[in-house]
């Protein structure tokens, strides 16, 4: 007769053995380190400090009267503070179009240009990642090599093409291009993200029945929504801020034009009204900041964490 032997039984105050961490999380703690030195903490302020200096001269050259700004540097303000709303009454009511309408060219511009591609890379990158077909690894090389491909020499085919469509100068031709440009880096990165999901998780959705659609949706949409806004964070700054594209695409007629082509034009041809484009450029950067600061948070875990969530 054999009997089971008994686990030895530990004290109540002996102190639990942490287990040992994965490669991922060594990684992890190593960078969490790093970043919260001292010197990285003082890299850290002094790179906040000289990005901000520019953007706080813009916001207070957008208060000056034309005459301060152009016979003074915006430092001087704070020896001799001038006040004016003159220069946003100009921007925003002064033009025979509104600002307004350019402002909701640019929204009607950047919302498809950052869902499209997004949505579009998601089923790439689930297709690459987790879908076994003929010369998928062939396939992934070529989509990752388009990244290489500069957008300028793609501008003339793209137009001609949207001439033979007969799309020219609508905001189709704008979508269409930005999710070109965008769709292998965003596939890139999210089959990236994709790969880092432990197997054992989808083959156990597979087990209980999963299809690729609930696996898709149910699975890993969770996990990869910091992914997803950190692509997207990156794509909404660059369409809203984008100017050559709309331009080239879309003509600067008020009705397609973005904010970018009226800040052009507030410009002038010789900057003599870098009173009004301070004013403007503040006006632009209003929705970034918005957007950034709404999303930052997983902005960041999507930058550090990959797609592994616990």
């Amino acid at each position: 007769m054999t009997t089971t032997p008994t686990p030895p039984v530990l004290p109540a105050d002996t102190p639990a053995v942490p287990r040992p961490l994965t490669p991922a999380e060594r990684r992890a703690a190593m960078a969490r380190a790093k970043l919260s030195s001292p010197w990285a903490s003082g890299v850290a302020i002094v790179i906040a400090v000289v990005w901000t200096v520019p953007t706080i001269g813009l916001l207070v050259s957008s208060f000056r009267p034309q005459q301060s700004i152009n016979t003074s540097g915006w430092w001087t303000w704070f020896r001799s503070p001038e006040f004016t709303l003159g220069n946003y009454n100009e921007v925003l009511f002064g033009a025979r179009e509104s600002f307004s309408t350019y402002f909701i060219n640019s929204v009607v511009i950047t919302l498809p240009a950052v869902v499209i591609p997004i949505t579009l890379a998601l089923l790439a990158a689930y297709a690459f990642a987790w879908i076994d077909f003929r010369g998928r690894d062939i396939l992934f090389v070529a989509v990752f090599a388009l990244q290489i491909v500069p957008l300028q020499v793609a501008l003339i085919p793209l137009m001609q093409q949207y001439v033979r469509w007969e799309v020219a100068g609508s905001f189709w031709t704008v979508w269409l291009s930005h999710s070109i440009f965008a769709l292998p880096l965003a596939t890139f990165l999210l089959h990236n993200f994709m790969k880092d999901i432990p197997p054992s998780l989808v083959e156990a959705a597979r087990v209980d029945g999963a299809g690729h659609v609930k696996i898709f949706f149910k699975v890993l949409m969770p996990l990869l929504v910091p992914a997803i806004a950190a692509f997207g964070i990156f794509q909404f700054l660059w369409v809203w801020n984008d100017l050559l594209v709309a331009l080239t695409f879309a003509g600067g007629t008020p009705n397609v034009a973005p904010l970018t082509a009226r800040l052009a034009e507030l410009a002038g041809s010789r900057g003599e009204a870098w009173h009004l484009l301070t004013a403007g450029a503040f006006v632009a950067m209003v929705v970034p900041l918005i957007v950034f600061l709404a999303l930052q948070r997983y902005f960041v875990r999507g930058l550090l964490s990959g797609g592994v969530k616990g």
